[in-house]
């Protein structure tokens, strides 16, 4: 099946593309030279992702998902969550970002956080969300140079490493939005086996 991936995001192409497999096409939106931002009107990662998918579907009449992505800290109240890109202004710059984190969370005993992603398919005009959630500890300092965003200060509980400090398949097994990428394909594979 074709697919078309509605982010700009190359980082999120490149760990989508990691876990697709040979039987869906994978488009994006650069391959449609579509440059312009997709908005996030909501403070809810569904809604966010089902606005960008169901905008993309409808501008390209094709079979389209988009995701949404929010780190909750409990101590901040399930903030970033769906501003975590623009936590620290709208340049969406990732270290500023962190130390925006890391501040807010100086000597604060209790670090518990999660990862939680939130895709929206819509094929046909039909809607379906995926929701994928890992919980862990954000760190102290940052650690790591793989992956991208908030990866260097977030620890995945049952781990020693950051995500940053994970290579790709490492964080791809357990990761987020591989758990709810995999429940889309898996729904995918089900309703439209070839």
């Amino acid at each position: 099946m074709k697919l078309l991936f509605a982010t700009q995001n190359k980082n999120k192409v490149n760990e989508i593309k990691r876990l697709i497999g040979a039987q869906h096409e994978l488009l994006t939106l650069a391959d449609l030279d579509y440059e312009e931002e997709l908005q996030e009107s909501s403070m809810l990662l569904e809604e966010n992702a089902l606005e960008k998918a169901n905008h993309i579907y409808h501008e390209f009449k094709m079979n389209c998902f988009s995701e949404d992505t929010g780190l909750e800290i409990d101590f901040l109240n399930g903030a970033p969550g769906a501003l975590s890109a623009r936590y620290a202004g709208e340049e969406k710059n990732a270290d500023q970002n962190m130390n925006k984190v890391l501040n807010e969370l100086n000597g604060i005993a209790n670090r518990s956080a999660r990862f939680r992603t939130v895709i929206a398919l819509v094929i046909d005009g039909k809607e379906f969300l995926y929701e994928g959630i890992i919980s862990g500890t954000i760190t102290t300092v940052k650690r790591g140079i793989n992956g991208f965003g908030y990866d260097p200060i977030f620890q995945p509980e049952g781990s020693a490493k950051t995500f940053a400090e994970m290579n790709a398949e490492e964080k791809g097994t357990i990761s987020h939005r591989s758990q709810a990428f995999a429940k889309m394909k898996e729904f995918l594979e089900s309703e439209f086996a070839q």
